[in-house]
């Protein structure tokens, strides 16, 4: 969530590092455009392989497949020609909004400051050795973990929210103890869209809205791209960057304002893009990045939000990767930012938070279409997992309760009750722009179905959010969480992990490991030991996580013994390319990717 750290709050630093060592002034210019020094600069230079990436397989028809750029050579130039006129034409009418339209660039939409340090974008990495410097890689660790986060393709030429960038998946392969590294984009529609014309051409949804002016110049903008046919939005315009779910023997990218996009990973560890997925057309909007996945049935459930009635869709899907019937829940009265959820063996739980989408406010007065409505009261939507519509939705009022990612719920007492982990984020009005602001305060809510009544717990003062725990656990009472430590958010200076059956007042952190100063890693991954022993006691395993050295400069890949109570670490790989801070990943055992 699917930020910037603290630092970027600051004033305008004397230089930005960029990639390839690359150092630029950014002293500021007039007050209106302080982004103009670097409107010229690339972040990034051409990605070292081909544009496009296919299956050995032909997806299936229903699916939509990713463009050719293959034309024959008189046709290409003639189109290049053609596009690199309208390309400038359109550039330079991007650049007039930029210094002439937008107001004065606030921190958070500065990319001067949003993509400093190791926010900054990296070039894609073809598969790649890694050395192990410590310890050694578990035989178990025999797969890839991979993680997903943005890196925009393109320096923005003017406001950029760190939201926005494109999807790139950095995978480690593991196998017989070596690692390794491969950095890919998500090659979207929107991806090789703007690659073959050459520059941007879909508005940021984050941060091209700062005002109506700018809001109508670069809508204005974006429709007569699409009326030439430089753009065909039914084919998608997301970027595919939060996420990763496996299920249904397809492994998928994800991004909430689009349809998953497919991926795979080739036997030398490289990353391919197969489809834009509609799962045979039953799929024909968006899609959230949390899927939760039943560790015992494979079946994946789902939602979408959206700013039209229904404002959110629950579906599912069996075991084989086939979606079921959409259940539109009616009862949610008004659009919602509703980012995560969680199952039970029985339910669905679904938060509605404060946080509001405002698309007209957006329009009339600039800004963020997602605003705080203080007055509104947080609740959680409990809905029976196989439900056919909303007739059994039940709502608990929630005071003050504001989750933006959900760890985990269950059912207890014979299913009369439920109890959900969450970090409560306190500040929520500053989730878009001020994350350094903002506290996760790890929650255990229950909810008594018979009753009604209500109960929560504190179960950690510590800044925590993005949080795992044992997959195996899902959906079932569990007792460990480990949850990055947010010092400030979105950075995470390190992992603790938490005994969540300990009881009111008593000290639930059993374990912890800070990465030091300058180090700062993203959310961990559990992997157990042995997962096919149902005598295996829950905690153990291994946390996986990149870790960055602003110090050096330099990433790492950290190994680290779950059960152990200092989260020892087992095996670190220095890896070839630093990896800029991300948001979600998960590992895939080799013999799940051979079945891709």
């Amino acid at each position: 969530m699917d930020a910037f750290s603290s630092s970027l709050s600051k004033l305008a630093p004397p230089t930005v590092t960029l990639p390839n060592s690359r150092t630029i002034s950014t002293h500021p210019g007039p007050s209106h455009a302080p982004h103009r020094s670097i409107s010229s600069v690339r972040m990034e230079s051409k990605p070292q392989t081909s544009t496009t990436t296919t299956s050995k397989t032909k997806p299936p028809t229903s699916n939509i497949q990713i463009p050719s750029l293959t034309v024959s050579s008189s046709i290409r130039a003639k189109k290049k020609a053609e596009t690199t006129v309208t390309t400038r034409i359109f550039d330079t009418l991007n650049d007039f909004i930029n210094n002439s339209v937008d107001p004065p660039l606030r921190p958070a939409f500065d990319p001067r400051f949003v993509l400093s340090g190791n926010f900054a974008p990296v070039d894609e990495l073809p598969p790649t050795d890694c050395e192990v410097i410590q310890g050694s890689l578990p035989s178990c660790l025999d797969g890839a973990y991979v993680r997903n986060g943005p890196n925009p393709q393109y320096q923005p030429r003017g406001p950029y929210h760190l939201f926005d960038g494109d999807g790139m998946l950095h995978s480690l392969r593991i196998s017989q103890g070596r690692a390794t590294l491969c950095s890919r984009f998500v090659k979207t529609y929107k991806y090789t869209t703007e690659q073959s014309i050459g520059s941007p051409v879909v508005p940021s949804f984050f941060s091209s809205f700062s005002s109506m002016p700018a809001c109508l110049a670069r809508g204005a903008l974006y429709a007569a791209r699409v009326i030439i046919g430089h753009y065909n939005p039914a084919k998608g315009i997301g970027l595919a960057n939060t996420s990763l779910a496996l299920f249904g023997n397809r492994l998928y990218a994800l991004g909430e304002s689009d349809l998953p996009y497919a991926v795979r990973l080739t036997p030398n560890g490289d990353i391919e893009t197969l489809d834009r997925h509609d799962f045979d057309g039953k799929l024909l909007a968006n899609m959230t990045a949390h899927p939760k996945i039943d560790p015992d049935s494979g079946e994946a459930f789902a939602f979408r939000y959206g700013l039209i009635r229904p404002f959110l869709t629950y579906f599912n899907f069996d075991a084989d990767g086939n979606k079921h019937s959409d259940v539109p829940i009616l009862s949610m009265a008004r659009p919602s930012f509703v980012h995560d959820f969680a199952i039970t063996k029985n339910y669905a739980l679904f938060p509605d938070i404060q946080m509001e989408i405002k698309p007209m406010k957006m329009i009339l007065k600039g800004g963020s279409p997602m605003i705080l409505n203080p007055a509104k009261v947080p609740r959680i939507g409990v809905i029976p997992r196989y439900a056919n519509n909303d007739s059994e939705m039940r709502w608990f009022d929630m005071p003050g309760f504001n989750p933006v990612h959900v760890v985990n719920a269950w059912e207890e007492d014979d299913g009369n009750a439920i109890v959900m982990l969450a970090p409560n984020i306190i500040s929520i009005e500053h989730a878009l722009e001020r994350l350094d602001l903002i506290h996760g305060m790890m929650e255990r809510v229950r909810m008594d179905l018979k009753t009604g009544l209500v109960t929560r717990q504190p179960i950690s003062s510590r800044n925590l959010d993005f949080a795992v725990l044992n997959p195996a656990y899902l959906a079932k009472k569990n007792r460990y969480v480990y949850s990055g430590v947010g010092e400030p958010l979105p950075k995470i200076s390190g992992v603790v992990k938490l005994d969540v059956s300990k009881g009111e007042f008593q000290e639930c952190t059993v374990g912890s490991r800070m990465y030091g100063p300058g180090c700062y890693g993203g959310e961990p991954f559990f992997v157990a030991k042995a997962p096919q022993n149902p005598e295996a006691e829950e905690d153990d395993g291994f946390l996986l996580t990149y870790v960055h050295n602003e110090n050096t400069g330099e990433s790492r890949f950290l190994v680290m013994d779950a059960k152990s109570p200092n989260l020892d670490i087992v095996a670190t790989v220095k890896l070839p390319q630093r990896i800029p801070y991300g948001f979600h990943g998960l590992f895939v055992k080799e013999s799940e990717l051979n079945k891709l």
